[in-house]
This record gives structure tokens, C-alpha cells and sequence, in this order.
């Protein structure tokens, strides 16, 4: 990375929004970082921080911050955050070098010689993929990459974490384009990861940042409401605050009672979402108490409901039942004094720290009880979601579709229901009785034939709700599987990549027994060896011409219709030949059938006064009934056919005694390749709806390729096979009435 000159300062967002130009305080110095791991691990090793301290600063020298900072600020904040959530030494030395990798001259390898694979790990989880490399999908990638590195160590996506929120305070220096975009990405990921690990801390003032940075003047807007608003709210609260110390002095229970802050994002999405005003909002008074024990927080709970008046259905029960991210507490609302409404959340000391720090908590305390020593799978035991997330992120290989399903699984809002034996079970919302059988078990899934809820036999479809007892029905067939039916109902990730994979696996087992079947028949009808050819690896040869892996997918793709069964006889008999007399004496035309007016083949040709010739058409033109057509004989293929006005015509008719008269005689079985190019101007989601639109006209497609030019055209070049021409205007008129197309045509030379 090279130095990095500071951007025009804003004067409008500086004055609106002074939180995002941000600048490092004396204090984030290396003693300071230091001391904070030190009160945390009082017999961490300390030594490793200095070394990636002196070693980070080494390599970012010359690499300032747009803010006009040394560099070596940024990591040294990031690893302040962490220490702060009380990350042990090997983790902060990580933050220390995270950018190291990625923007220096220092390599991965080095790093692992001088601090170890454990450190190596964690910066290699969140240094970013090449965009030279991955393109337009580098990003999905790199957050994919991350997501797999997180499965193996939460710490990964912490130090991801850190590093966002530190640059989140430093927006107002980067240009407003690439800082809007950034906070964008940040809300649908960053921020929602967070609130999955439960670290409300990062959660909250990233989500306050980005919302800055989106929306400087309702930020700057709300700010002001709530500053006016404060002294009296603050009035209000100390009488509340003082009745629930009276509560607890009666009670003999020792508690802390505070109020709880508010954020100005969620005050923001109040207003927009529900449509409320904000003194509607702002006079919803809230308070947090803390006390030592369970026990306690269900007295407190008692006496403030025995002194004001609970809201019904506003009471939830978080400790008994922990939310996915292990948040415990006890929420209620309740009409205090002078009739305005009051929230209250109960919790004890230890529950409030893993609500603020989420599984940051975890690993400090599992890093004290190890003797400074992590244990990644004993952190992955406690968030369970996390290897959800690497299954389905292994199932989905459009980078574009990752992302989308990454955004829902983090984002959506969740239900809880339970097993017949109690057990607890996360889903989206809306999610049915199908979404819950995956959650258990795949095989559960894919065996479902009904379900019962809270003891009632209920419709797959049926959605959940929070509470519900969830028990499915299984069918003991061992050919049981899901219902296709299933995918338009399914609200999980997870189920639906399981069921896609069921019918893509069944799908193939049927295609290769088809395709077996169908070479098999065409040889049989053609006179030729089967056993003979097969003995010969002629197929095996085939399918890598035809760049497939194996015989097996060969038998797949002419089972699925995307090679033609005649074609991969040909080459395979045209290869048989070539190794069995590979002279060039005079050519021989092969016969590959008994004597009939017409070849029972796929090329819908006739060569005429030789019907039993071999006939391939030319893939340089792409020949089509209608087209003038002008054949060739070549050595040991037959008769190829080409397009009388095809650029390679010239050059074959110096050798007149090849050639021969050629006439269309298409068949119901016959096949055409054909290739189309669709000019488009570049959007998202084009791509996928071309290919849906040639899906739906049943057109098999053979290869596609795209690219976009500086000017945002997008030209795509598509090759297919068909069987009834007069279907190609159709399919042509129809890609045409795709959004943001303005031409597409049939492509007759290569």
C-alpha cells in the first residue's frame, strides 16, 4: 500500500457529525495498550505484544492514514478495543499486525516464523483477497474467507470487528462515495454480526456511525432532540431510580440501578419502521438494574411489579430461555410514576458483561482458566450458529448468493421453540415446521412427512411462533426424501441449501443412468462395439476433451441434455479410429449404420447419394436449417458441414474433390447448436435473468460468457443447443424484453 494523502476535510459533516473525524488520543500508546491486557492477564505475555508492536511499526513507516496520522495508529487502536474487551496477548498481537499482510511488504510466511501459526491464522482470516484476482466478487470472497477462518476461531471476526469500528471513526476523512458505502456494508454485516456474538458495545456505535454517515442531517436532527430532552428525562429518572433503591434496601439485596442509554440509530428506526414520533419515543424512560445472584434478579423482578402496574405481554423471561447470542436477562415494562411508561431490564453482574461483550467474555475467561491457552471449539460449543454459517457458506458457491443469504441469516429476527425434551431451537421468523427439522438433523429433514405443535397436527407450512412445542413426524422408506413443494415455504438458509442439494444429487444419479442408457442405445443402433469402445478408455478421452472430470460426468451432461448423444459418438469413434490406423492413405467416409434413406442421427443432414455417412456441423458457423449449407469430407469424421458464406469456406474449396452436396433433412431427434451475443448495459442481477429467461424456453445451454467494457456494457456470448429452429426468434424476442437489454442476435462466426 502506498503512502495515503489526507483527504479535504468536510466542513458540513465535521459540523453535523464530529463523532467520524476522529483522530487517535495521546493515550492509545503502546504503554497504555499494555496496561489494559495487564489488568485483564495479570501473567499474560507481555513480550509478544512489544515484538508485534516494533514489528507492525517497522512495516507501516512510510504509510500514513487519511486522517494524516502515522499508520501504526490504526493498528494500535484496533488492538486497544481488544484489549478492552479482554483479549489475551496472542489476539492483540494479531490486531497489532493485521494490515501487515495486506499492506506491506511483509509476508505471511515471515509472520508465521516469528510469531507462530495461532497469530499467522488470525491475521490471515481477515487480510482481504486480491480484487485483481476475485474482481467484482472479492468482497463476498474476502467476507466468505473470513466466515470459514471465524468457524475455526471467533477471535477472527473480533479483531474484524475492532478494526471496522476503528475506522468507522475516521469516515469523515475518507471521500463521502466510498465512506457511504462502507457504512452501508457495515449495517447489513458488520453490525448484525456483532449483535450475533452479543457484543452490544461495538454493535451500538457501529450502527450510530454508519447511521451518520448515511444520513448526516437526521443524525444531527435527533442528536439535538435528544440533547433538549435530557434534563428533564434525567429528572424523571432519578425518582424512578430512587423507588427501585428503596425496593432493594427493603429486599436486603445489594444492586446497582442505572438508566439506560439511548441510541440514536435505534431511536431513528423507531421512527421510520413503526412510524412513531419522538417524544412518543423519547419519553419511553428505561432502566437496567444489577444484583449478585438469580435469585435476585426474580425478587426485584416481584417488587417493581408489586409497585407499578406491568403492561401485559411486555414480560420476557431472557434467563431461563438465553437469546441465540447467550444474552440473559429479564425484561418488563411497567407504568411508573405519573402514568408514563417504563422499561426495565434485570440482570446480574456476569449476564451484563456477556450482553455488553458478548463472546468476548467467553474467551477471556476460558483464556484465564487455560492458563492464557484458547480453546476455539470450546467457543464454537457456545455459538452453534457459527458452524450453521460454515455449512450453508460451503453449499453456496454464487459469491453473490452468499452474500444475500449472509445478510438474512445475520439479520433476521428469530423465533425459539423447543424439542419434546426441551431443548431450545433458533429460527427466522416465519420460519415452519420444515426450517425446524433441518435445525435438528438433515436426515431429520429430509425424512419429514408432518409435525405436531403444542400437541396438534399442524401443515408443514404452518409457521412457528416463540414458545411452540415442535415435534416432526419421519417416514422409515429409505428412498424417503423432500418435497420440492418445500422450497416455497422454507425460511432458513440451511434447509434450503439441504433440500437443493438433495434434488442436485438425485438429479445427477438419474442424469448419468439416462445418459448410460442413451449412449448405450445410439451404439447399439449404429452397429458399434460397445464393450470394445469402453475397453479402449475412448470415453474417458472424450469427457476431458469436452473438459469434463470424468466418464461419470459425461454420462451426467448427456443425461441432463447439455451434450448431445451423437456427438459424443463421433468423437468417440473418430478417436477409436485415429489410434487404431493413423496413415494417411486415401480417405475413407465411415459407414456407422445399415443402409436407409435417411441416418437415424442427431445432425438433421443428408449427404446426398451416401445417406450412411457420418455428419457433424461445423462449430466455426454454427450451421441451422434455412442456412446454405456446403459439406466436406474430412479424415476418419465424416462429413462436416459449414455455412456457405463461413470465413473457413475459402480455404477448403482449394481441395474441390472434398467437397460434397449436403442437404437439411432435420429429424425429431436432431439438435442445432446455436450462438447468440446479448448487449446489455450493466446492472446487477442481469446475468441471472437472461439465464432464467432461456431456462424457461427450455434452451440447454452449453457455455456463456460475459464481459463488461469501461462504459458499463455488458456483452454476452451464450452457446445451446436446439432441436426446432423456428423456436431461436422466440427465445431471441423474449431475452429482448429483459430490462436494460437493447440488442441480441444470432452469432454465425467464431
Amino acid at each position: 500500500m502506498t503512502e495515503i494523502t489526507p483527504a479535504p476535510a468536510q466542513s458540513s459533516l465535521r459540523r453535523l457529525v464530529p463523532r467520524i473525524f476522529s483522530r487517535a488520543a495521546p493515550r492509545e500508546g503502546l504503554e497504555q495498550l499494555v496496561r489494559t491486557v495487564r489488568a485483564h492477564h495479570p501473567k499474560g505475555d507481555i513480550a509478544i505484544i512489544d515484538r508485534a508492536y516494533q514489528t507492525a511499526a517497522r512495516a507501516h513507516a512510510q504509510q500514513k492514514r487519511q486522517s494524516g496520522e502515522p499508520y501504526i495508529t490504526h493498528p494500535l487502536a484496533v488492538a486497544q478495543i481488544l484489549a478492552e474487551l479482554g483479549l489475551g496477548p496472542r489476539a492483540i498481537a494479531a490486531a497489532l499486525l493485521h494490515d501487515t499482510v495486506e499492506d506491506t511488504s511483509y509476508g505471511l510466511d515471515q509472520l508465521t516464523a516469528e510469531f507462530g501459526d495461532e497469530v499467522a491464522m488470525l491475521v490471515d482470516g481477515v487480510t482481504k483477497l486480491d480484487k485483481v484476482k476475485y474482481g467484482d466478487a472479492a468482497q463476498a470472497e474476502t467476507v466468505r474467507k473470513m466466515i470459514v477462518a471465524m468457524s475455526r476461531d471467533i477471535r477472527v471476526l473480533l479483531i474484524k470487528l475492532a478494526d471496522r469500528l476503528h475506522n468507522a471513526r475516521t469516515w469523515g476523512f475518507v471521500p463521502p462515495e466510498k465512506a457511504a458505502k462502507k457504512a452501508t456494508e457495515t449495517l447489513e454485516i458488520y453490525a448484525p454480526l456483532a449483535n450475533r456474538l452479543g457484543i452490544q458495545a461495538i454493535k451500538s456505535e457501529l450502527e450510530d456511525l454508519s447511521f451518520a454517515v448515511l444520513h448526516p442531517k437526521i443524525y444531527a436532527e435527533i442528536d439535538s432532540l435528544v440533547r433538549q430532552r435530557t434534563p428533564q428525562r434525567e429528572q424523571y429518572l432519578e425518582t424512578v431510580i430512587d423507588a427501585v433503591d428503596t425496593d432493594l434496601r427493603e429486599l436486603r439485596i445489594r444492586g446497582r440501578v442505572m438508566g439506560r442509554p439511548k441510541q440514536l440509530y435505534s431511536v431513528y428506526q423507531k421512527m421510520v419502521l413503526r412510524g412513531r414520533e419522538f417524544d412518543d419515543i423519547y419519553d419511553l424512560i428505561g432502566i437496567r438494574i444489577l444484583v449478585s445472584t438469580v435469585r435476585d434478579c426474580y425478587a426485584v423482578l416481584g417488587s417493581i411489579h408489586a409497585r407499578w402496574t406491568p403492561l401485559p405481554g411486555r414480560f420476557k423471561d431472557y434467563i431461563a430461555t438465553p437469546k441465540f447470542n447467550l444474552y440473559q436477562s429479564l425484561h418488563t415494562t411497567v407504568i411508573g410514576p405519573n402514568g408514563r411508561t417504563v422499561e426495565i431490564q434485570i440482570r446480574t453482574h456476569e449476564m451484563h458483561q456477556q450482553a455488553e461483550f458478548g463472546v468476548a467474555a467467553h474467551w477471556k475467561y476460558k483464556e484465564r482458566m487455560n492458563g492464557g491457552k484458547t480453546d476455539a471449539k470450546a467457543a464454537d460449543a457456545d455459538m452453534a450458529w457459527l458452524a450453521h454459517i460454515s455449512d450453508w457458506q460451503a453449499e453456496t458457491a454464487d459469491p453473490g448468493e452468499f452474500l444475500d443469504s449472509l445478510r438474512f441469516e445475520i439479520g433476521a429476527k428469530e423465533v425459539y421453540v423447543f424439542t419434546p425434551k426441551g431443548r431450545v431451537i433458533g429460527l427466522p421468523a416465519g420460519a415452519t415446521p420444515v426450517d425446524f427439522a433441518y435445525a435438528v438433523h438433515t436426515e431429520v429433514g429430509h425424512r419429514t412427512m408432518g409435525a405436531k405443535v403444542n400437541g396438534r397436527l399442524v401443515p408443514l407450512e404452518s409457521s412457528l411462533s416463540s414458545g411452540d412445542v415442535v415435534e416432526v413426524f419421519t417416514s422409515k422408506n429409505p428412498d424417503a426424501g423432500p418435497s420440492q413443494d418445500w422450497m416455497g415455504f422454507v425460511r432458513s438458509t440451511r434447509a434450503r441449501n439441504k433440500i437443493r442439494g438433495w434434488f442436485t444429487k438425485e438429479r445427477r444419479e438419474e442424469a448419468v443412468e439416462q445418459g448410460k442408457d442413451a449412449i448405450a442405445r445410439a451404439l447399439r443402433r449404429q452397429n458399434l462395439p460397445v464393450q470394445r469402445l469402453r475397453g479402449q478408455d475412448a470415453f474417458t478421452e472424450v469427457a476431458h476433451q469436452l473438459k469434463y472430470e470424468d466418464v461419470t460426468a459425461l454420462y451426467a451432461a448427456v443425461g441432463e441434455g447439455h451434450v448431445s448423444t451423437q456427438s459424443v459418438i463421433e468423437k468417440v469413434t473418430a478417436l477409436v479410429r485415429a489410434q487404431e490406423d493413423t496413415s494417411t492413405g486415401p480417405i475413407d467416409l465411415p459407414a456407422v449404420g445399415r443402409s436407409r434413406q435417411k441416418r437415424d442421427s442427431d445432425s438433421g443432414v443428408l449427404v446426398r447419394g451416401a445417406p450412411d455417412i457420418l455428419v457433424k456441423l461445423a462449430k466455426c458457423c454454427t450451421p441451422v436449417p434455412g442456412d446454405e449449407i456446403v459439406g466436406f469430407v474430412t479424415r476418419g469424421s465424416g462429413v462436416s458441414v459449414h455455412r456457405a458464406d463461413c470465413t473457413n469456406v475459402s480455404s477448403l474449396m482449394q481441395d474441390p474433390e472434398r467437397v460434397i452436396d449436403v442437404a437439411w433433412a432435420p429429424t425429431t431427434k436432431s439438435l442445432f447448436r446455436v450462438h447468440i451475443q446479448v448487449e446489455a448495459l450493466d446492472r446487477s442481477g442481469l446475468l441471472s435473468d437472461v439465464t432464467r429467461v432461456l431456462s424457461e424456453h427450455h434452451v440447454n445451454i452449453l457455455s456463456a460468457s460475459v464481459q463488461t467494457t469501461n462504459d458499463r456494457l455488458a456483452l454476452s456470448r451464450f452457446v445451446f443447443e436446439m432441436g426446432d429452429t423456428v423456436h431461436l426468434d422466440r427465445v431471441l424476442n423474449a431475452v429482448r424484453r429483459i430490462d436494460a437489454v437493447y440488442d441480441v442476435y444470432r452469432v454465425t462466426s467464431s
